[in-house]
């Protein structure tokens, strides 16, 4: 009976570590390029880098970023189409990877590009727009019509992409008492406090951080202690790291760039990202750069330079860490696929592993459990 018991457990044990090996990717894509559904669902194995399609939605639009709720029940999506954007709100199945369309509602704002949820608000960011907004969440998941519009003003040195205001990012601060909004228009990070409760002033403006004029800030990272915030510039490659506190303040530390000495092609970085353990620090970069740069994270917060590696693809517009850090995946809009990179999480360097997800414009990556 002992040994029976001993089997049964190990037996256990070994599928419930299978379990903890395999996610689910969800991937956001572009409608308008090419043929698309809009929302994919593969299971990733953490263990092989082997991948299959579980399930996709039907018919949506452009869901080019996407949020899922805490208890993985929800699936949130910007609809990005111009002056008749919207955000959808979706349920997740997780075994199956289904998605049942649960309602959307217009973004009050053109060009939606990111977007965050907890267990009351959906808050997003529309690009175009030059605004924030803030849905409700109804008790079955769906959303309400907006419930507040910021709408930012002003205009950066960069005349071409700086005319206007260009909200890009929407960020929780880690206790949940900030939201950080990053404006590549206005060269600014707007800290606003976060009254969850709220009806129609769950945001309201702490203060605004000025960064180098014409770098045009587009999304940032917290180290996992929650003291430092690095801020990745799309305009100009400027990586600046901040110091932060638990009462919403920013201050410069150190700033960068994440271009190689002598380059001298276009840019335009995209995806910050930290690896599971906190200890390195990734930034992808498109346009003719095409490459992911790779920082180990101090104990001070400070960052040195590993490597600058070729993403094999051309706009590398988001990519994802699995949650064991073992892989990163790259979602290229131009090459329209996914490249699987293997990763040392003892030196954060990345190689190819060859294989790839072959998928319509890939531009918004991130894992769930299943």
């Amino acid at each position: 009976m002992k040994r029976l018991y001993m089997l049964l457990f190990s037996a256990l044990a070994f599928t419930n570590l299978q379990a903890q090996n395999k996610f689910n990717l969800l991937v956001g894509t572009y409608t308008n390029t090419c043929k698309s559904d809009g929302i994919y669902v593969y299971e990733f194995n953490s263990n092989s880098g082997e991948f299959k399609l579980k399930n996709s939605s039907e018919g949506v639009l452009s869901p080019s970023y996407l949020s899922v709720s805490a208890d993985n029940k929800f699936i949130y999506a910007v609809n990005e189409n111009g002056t008749q954007s919207t955000v959808s709100a979706f349920r997740y199945n997780s075994p199956n990877g289904k998605l049942t369309f649960l309602n959307k509602n217009d973004a009050l704002g053109a060009d939606p590009c990111h977007l965050i949820n907890d267990s009351q608000n959906v808050i997003v960011a529309n690009y175009s727009g030059g605004s924030i907004v803030v849905f409700k969440k109804s008790p079955n998941g769906s959303i309400t019509p907006v419930q507040q519009l910021i709408q930012h003003e002003g205009k950066g040195p960069n005349v071409a992409r700086q005319e206007k205001a260009h909200v890009h990012m929407v960020v929780f601060s880690p206790d949940k008492k900030f939201v950080l909004s990053n404006d590549l228009g206005l060269d600014k990070i707007f800290i606003y406090k976060y009254n969850p409760n709220s009806k129609n002033e769950m945001l309201t403006l702490k203060s605004t951080v000025d960064v180098k004029p014409g770098s045009g800030p587009r999304h940032l990272t917290f180290s996992k202690d929650g003291k430092f915030v690095y801020l990745i510039q799309e305009l100009d490659a400027t990586l600046t790291t901040f110091s932060y506190d638990k009462t919403g303040n920013l201050k410069v530390l150190a700033e960068t760039s994440i271009l190689p000495k002598g380059f001298t092609g276009g840019t335009g970085a995209a995806a910050i990202k930290i690896s599971p353990d906190g200890n390195f620090l990734y930034v992808s970069d498109r346009v003719d750069a095409n490459a992911i740069s790779v920082y180990k994270i101090l104990k001070n917060g400070s960052i040195e330079l590993v490597e600058q590696q070729s993403t094999l693809g051309k706009g590398p517009r988001d990519f994802a860490i699995d949650p064991t850090g073992n892989y990163l995946l790259v979602g290229h809009q131009y090459t329209n696929d996914i490249i699987i990179f293997k990763r040392d999480k003892t030196t954060g360097k990345l190689t190819d592993t060859g294989k790839k997800i072959e998928l319509c414009s890939p531009v918004g990556l991130i894992f769930t459990k299943i």
